[in-house]
């Protein structure tokens, strides 16, 4: 899986049409100057299928230019080992990390050649998101500062926040969000702005469900834009359909109806796909039953992209995330050990 998620992004970044096309998918307000010409960051889901052979093969569900739970997860996966005294042998950074080379890693991608109070963790209205056990994991961790975007105020080219400069922003704001609910800011991601973006912001959108039909490869699904289809498929219940920039799986639908997709304007379509229904295995035995799990791979561009750690989400609902599994046991994030 850390092969495979590799090898995607090296598709998308080699591929100067890809680069042309997805230039369309960054809104105009959105469009943030100065792009890395990688992502820093990326996160890579796969879930499971039984193979002919009696094996599993992962398929991808999802990636994404975009941070994850970087500072959570190792917490999280060592309190695992010690809680339930586990064998110490059992590792969950990838790649030959030590806790001690991926703090330097973390850090070096965060911070930058900056000094911790110069940095801020960039969210929306952050002591209320569900991610908040990872924003002060990352304050311990780094000593940055956790910045609610309506606070960030803008002097000429610069960026302050409690009155203090802001050199650099490890950025978590999601674009889906801050439009849904209309967040008041003062600054636009669009200005020339003297800061560093730990992140670039432009790559929420370059690397995401838009890349999803253009892969070729073994891992993906088949997918089309739903404005490139010359005809609805027959046999939507097997076809799981996805609005492009959504988060957390807000507006997707499996098995969706020819109404769902009907109801879709026809301008409207290219934010839009349609991704074959994969029947992932279940090969978690919990005491509620069989669990099906995904596997996130996180990734940290160094001097290449490399895989650092997982996350695995179990769930029994039609679809991984809390949302999606309410009322029921044996569900939620957890941390892979190997």
């Amino acid at each position: 899986m850390a092969r495979f998620g590799r090898e995607l992004v090296e598709q998308i970044e080699t591929n100067p049409e890809y680069r042309r096309a997805s230039e369309a998918t960054i809104p105009e307000r959105f469009r943030v100057p100065d792009e890395a010409p990688h992502p820093l960051f990326v996160q890579a889901d796969f879930g499971l299928v039984a193979s002919g052979s009696g094996n599993w093969e992962p398929k991808l569900v999802e990636i994404q230019g975009f941070p994850s739970l970087y500072s959570f997860q190792p917490l999280l996966a060592a309190a695992y080992k010690k809680v339930y005294d586990l064998d110490p042998a059992f590792r969950y950074l990838l790649g030959g990390l030590t806790e001690e080379s991926y703090g330097a890693l973390f850090r070096r991608a965060v911070l930058g050649a900056h000094r911790p109070q110069d940095v801020i963790l960039l969210e929306i209205d952050p002591y209320r998101q569900k991610t908040l056990s990872d924003f002060l994991a990352t304050e311990r961790m780094l000593g940055i500062r956790i910045a609610n975007i309506s606070d960030v105020e803008k002097r000429g080219r610069k960026l302050y926040h409690a009155g203090q400069p802001v050199e650099r922003i490890y950025n978590r704001v999601i674009v889906d969000e801050l439009m849904r609910r209309d967040v008041p800011c003062q600054f636009r991601f669009s200005d020339e702005l003297d800061v560093e973006w730990a992140g670039h912001p432009n790559w929420f959108f370059r690397l995401s469900k838009f890349s999803l039909p253009w892969f070729r490869h073994e891992c993906v699904p088949e997918t089309h834009f739903l404005n490139a289809l010359d005809a609805i498929p027959e046999d939507l219940d097997q076809w799981v359909l996805k609005p492009l920039f959504s988060f957390a799986g807000l507006g997707v639908k499996v098995g969706p109806s020819h109404e769902d997709v009907e109801a879709i304007p026809i301008h409207s379509r290219g934010d839009y796909i349609l991704q074959r229904r994969m029947d992932f295995a279940a090969p978690v035995f919990a005491p509620s039953g069989p669990t099906k799990l995904e596997v996130r791979i996180m990734y940290i561009r160094d001097d290449v992209l490399r895989p650092v750690t997982t996350i695995i989400r179990t769930g029994r609902g039609k679809m991984m995330g809390v949302d999606f599994n309410k009322n029921l046991d044996w569900v939620g994030a957890s941390a892979g050990l190997f």
